[in-house]
């Protein structure tokens, strides 16, 4: 029997720095709820809007992949890789911190507002070789279909993390349905909704509303209005 999970977006945790709203779907920093630490291996998922020129100033990470998904604006990324570089909306990043990176973020436009994801996935290799990776998608390619965006392999569709992980992006018009099949058995599949409203089988979510479901090998996501939204299959179990 499938189990399931739902996170509506107004009971998420809220932090307000001014320069930084940060939404929290799972617990971080002085956001702690302990029936939300993660969904399996999803251990973060940020939903943050960051003031013009502003932004994260260089900190560690490691043993976490960490993958940037810009929603609006331009964000300036550089690291202790020697990476320097902007990711924008159609961009996926991704970083592996493996044994240890540092890296900074910040908005690069002094007239408007950066939003974008920031999602963690524990690893199923500890203390790798840090990596750093950004492609640029085909937006197109997720109308009213299922645009496979990450996964576990370096040659497949997507960036690839160190994990049994698959994440897919829809942008559906309205009445649009799609069955989404699971990659692997012991995973769940978390559902976020960027705009609109969809259905998860028979659970109805609106925008920032995320569900978690597991125990099933398969979902049918209906767009009940047209809608945007982030497909994050991750295993249950975390090595």
């Amino acid at each position: 029997m499938e189990n399931i999970v739902l996170h509506k977006a107004n009971t998420r945790g809220n932090a307000n720095h001014g320069w930084l709203q940060s939404f929290h779907t799972f617990s971080f920093a002085n956001y702690f709820n302990p029936e939300r630490v993660r969904f399996g291996a999803l251990r973060v998922l940020n939903d943050d809007t960051v003031a013009a020129g502003m932004g994260f100033g260089t900190h560690p990470h490691d043993n976490m992949e960490i993958i940037s998904i810009p929603l609006e604006g331009d964000l300036e990324h550089q690291d202790s890789m020697g990476n320097k570089t902007v990711i924008k909306k159609g961009d996926i990043q991704v970083m592996s911190a493996g044994t240890g990176v540092r890296h900074s973020e910040y908005n690069k436009n002094a007239d408007q507002e950066v939003k974008f994801l920031q999602i963690w996935v524990f690893p199923n290799k500890r203390n790798v070789a840090p990596r750093y990776d950004q492609i640029t998608l085909n937006e197109d390619e997720r109308h009213n279909v299922l645009q496979q965006v990450l996964s576990p392999n370096p040659d497949d569709e997507g960036v690839w993390i160190n994990q049994d992980a698959w994440f897919h992006m829809g942008k559906f018009d309205a009445g649009v349905a799609k069955e989404y099949a699971f990659k692997k058995d012991g995973n769940g599949l978390y559902v976020f909704v960027l705009k609109g409203a969809v259905s998860v089988n028979d659970q109805a979510l609106d925008t920032r509303d995320g569900l978690g479901i597991w125990n099933t090998d398969k979902v049918t996501i209906t767009a009940t209005s047209d809608a945007e939204f982030l497909l994050m299959e991750v295993p249950m179990e975390i090595e």
